[in-house]
């Protein structure tokens, strides 16, 4: 059983981050940028000439792990599942550099018995040189096996403020990119080595008939279509990405991007897996600046 007291006041210890223009490169590469070695808005990723980081490299810095399977959450660590994530960028995200994340539970919400449970971690990133936050990065994970702890004694807090719906309408922008079957093994790389992306076994053992590509990339391949169509691949004024994950991806297919203008600085954005009519990502919310 899910223990409230002890994860809402889990003690994350400061994690420094250290980071390089390989770094940056590698997580842009596990995007699939640099496709076309003649894209040279793209190669600003993927080359050291004017390199420029992709704004959501900071989802995976810092992270603290999957710190749900210790055995004192009380938590069935083998059920959660990455709901949302929401990145606001304070200012750019050098190329390179060092930053401390700071992890914090912020909320667990009890569903009910049989409907799960839903947390929400909050980690900020800040500058080690000059102290300052760089980026706020929000985990949104939904506990399956957790439902009605709060029956037990626990407290529940109020769940997160829900992703507004896309528009009914025809998107303004839209564009597909072709993942590769080695698309994880190269994300992996970034920091988020979970076997169920990389082991045949372990993906059986999750239900899954052959090991899913991470949601993370299918979220940063969305900074990525935001950058090339609406920004003109300035990354600067990526401000915020939230997005929903409605259902995995897998190697190799092909996953079409939909964005809508709502305002001068804010868009909204779906996307989804033609080939099985799937939405993979839903109730997309970008800030620009």
């Amino acid at each position: 059983m899910l223990d409230y007291e002890i994860c809402k006041n889990w003690t994350f210890p400061d994690i420094v981050h250290r980071y390089s223009e390989r770094d940056t490169m590698l997580y842009a590469l596990g995007l699939g940028y640099g496709h076309d070695p003649m894209d040279r808005g793209a190669l600003r990723f993927v080359y050291e000439k004017e390199l420029q980081a992709v704004p959501t490299m900071a989802a995976v810095m810092g992270s603290p792990g999957i710190w749900w399977r210790d055995p004192k959450t009380g938590a069935d660590a083998v059920k959660l599942v990455h709901g949302e994530q929401d990145v606001r960028l304070l200012r750019p995200l050098p190329a390179k550099g060092c930053v401390i994340a700071r992890n914090r539970v912020v909320s667990l919400t009890d569903k009910g018995v049989g409907k799960g449970a839903v947390a929400v971690v909050l980690r900020t990133l800040v500058d080690e040189a000059s102290g300052d936050t760089v980026a706020e990065s929000r985990n949104v994970t939904f506990l399956r096996g957790d439902g009605g702890f709060s029956a037990h004694g626990g407290r529940s807090d109020p769940g997160p403020e829900p992703l507004p719906a896309v528009p009914e309408r025809a998107a303004d922008f839209e564009l597909s990119y072709a993942t590769r079957p080695e698309s994880a093994l190269i994300y992996r790389l970034s920091g988020d080595v979970n076997p169920l992306h990389a082991d045949p076994d372990v993906a059986a053992k999750a239900g899954f008939d052959r090991p899913i590509l991470h949601g993370l990339c299918t979220y940063g391949m969305a900074a990525r279509a935001v950058i090339e169509q609406v920004l003109d691949h300035d990354a600067a004024r990526l401000k915020r990405l939230a997005l929903r994950f409605t259902s995995p991806v897998w190697p190799g297919e092909a996953v079409r991007y939909e964005i809508w203008r709502d305002g001068a600085t804010l868009l909204r954005l779906r996307a989804s897996v033609d080939a099985r009519k799937t939405v993979v990502l839903n109730n997309g919310v970008v800030e620009l600046a």
